[in-house]
């Protein structure tokens, strides 16, 4: 196998409170404001990574309503399946990998994140529209 060739494949909730806010997390490792979520393990099912990435950052428990959109970091070869979530349990805290959380409106969202990141949740704010195909640089869409 071509290893150049290869995709990782990162899975994020976009978690929906009962007023339509969507909830960010600080990463600790670089700042910036983006949905709880990470790389899948190799072994692992989507929707159980996706609940571990999800509560390893937020201590919340989640349950997946729809998948919203497939991105692609072109500089980075990462696929990213984003789900727009509800929470059913736990309790919102700090962690290792999040240092702070905000539950925003979309204009918040288009302030606090970057293009490729703020349209993930975006697109997962809009409950009207059948998943999204993106593809970015890390940074801005393409």
């Amino acid at each position: 196998m071509d290893h150049h060739n290869t995709h990782s494949v990162s899975v994020a909730g976009v978690i929906i409170d009962d007023q339509g806010r969507a909830l960010l997390t600080q990463r600790r490792d670089n700042g910036h404001w983006e949905a709880p979520g990470g790389i899948l393990e190799r072994n692992e099912d989507i929707i159980t990574g996706l609940v571990r990435e999800v509560r390893e950052e937020t201590g919340l428990d989640i349950d997946p309503v729809t998948l919203t959109g497939v991105y692609k970091n072109m500089t980075r070869n990462i696929v990213a399946l984003v789900f727009r979530c509800k929470v059913i349990g736990g309790q919102l805290t700090e962690t290792d990998e999040a240092r702070s959380f905000r539950w925003v409106t979309p204009d918040d969202v288009r302030s606090l994140a970057s293009e490729a990141f703020a349209i993930r949740v975006l697109d997962a704010m809009h409950h009207d529209q059948p998943p999204a195909i993106r593809h970015h640089d890390g940074t801005n869409l393409l």
